[in-house]
This record gives C-alpha cells, sequence and structure tokens, in this order.
C-alpha cells in the first residue's frame, strides 16, 4: 500500500467514527435529546428535593421515599430512552 492509500484509509475510518455513534442523537432538533435533557432537570430536581426533605424532615419518611422513587422512576424512563431509542 501506498502512504496516500493509507492516509485516505485512515481519514475515513475517523470520518465514519464521528459521524457514526458518537454524533447520532446530538443535533439540537431531535425530539429525542430534547426529552432526555427535560427528564434529567426533572431527576436533578427530585433528587435535590429528595435530599432537602430528608434533612428538613427527617419524621416524613412517606414523602422522602416516595419523592425519591419518583426521581429514580424518570431517571430510569430516560435510561430506556437513550438506550433503546
Amino acid at each position: 500500500m501506498k502512504s496516500d492509500e493509507v492516509d485516505k484509509l485512515i481519514e475515513e475510518a475517523l470520518a465514519e467514527s464521528q459521524g457514526g455513534r458518537h454524533r447520532k442523537g446530538k443535533s439540537s432538533g431531535d425530539g429525542k435529546t430534547k426529552a432526555r435533557q427535560i427528564l434529567n432537570i426533572i431527576f436533578m430536581l427530585g433528587a435535590l428535593a429528595t435530599v432537602v426533605i430528608y434533612f428538613a424532615c427527617p419524621e416524613q419518611k412517606m414523602l422522602f421515599f416516595s419523592v425519591g422513587f419518583g426521581s429514580v422512576l424518570v431517571k430510569v424512563a430516560e435510561f430506556f430512552i437513550r438506550f433503546l431509542g
């Protein structure tokens, strides 16, 4: 093989790796990406609320577990969108 052919193969491999899995779903107009971002924000707010409830109202165990479990369910939904969508 000539060095020009090797360089061309390397460029094609790099372009394929950049245009393949790493860029898939990264466009700003993609609905799945937007949904995942919203679900992640909801999850982070829920996790923060869970920590606040834990320290502010230690006697409210049911509220603590409900908010925490709800946050985890939101994260699981985001997970399924990411890997199955």
